[in-house]
């Protein structure tokens, strides 16, 4: 049977605003169950720095009924951090036969 990893998302929440009225946000850590890493193709690595002008790192499959906000945060996993990038994807529940139905990727930051 297949299983994710352990993968701590980094849930931005706005915590004020700075004089100038930019929000303010602070990150706090979050384990996320059963995410599935896979390697991107060479093709999609090409595609993504031509395209978005990021590095595709990883790309993550998040599990079925997860409710996060996966859209640029921080994530850590195989202790390094990266940035998700391009939005989630989601296939349709019902169609979809395993346990995960949406990919977001990711690219490695220092």
């Amino acid at each position: 049977m297949i299983h994710g990893i352990e993968v701590t998302l980094y849930e931005k929440k706005q915590t004020g605003a700075d004089p100038f009225g930019a929000p303010e946000v602070s990150e706090t850590p979050v384990t996320v169950q059963n995410v599935l890493v896979g390697e991107p193709s060479t093709e999609d690595m090409v595609s993504d720095i031509q395209l978005f002008g990021r590095r595709l790192a990883y790309t993550l499959a998040l599990p079925k009924g997860d409710d996060h906000d996966w859209n640029d945060v921080t994530v850590s996993f195989f202790g390094q951090k990266f940035r998700t990038y391009g939005g989630v994807t989601q296939g349709i529940d019902r169609l979809v036969p395993l346990a995960w139905n949406r990919k977001v990727k990711v690219e490695r930051i220092e």
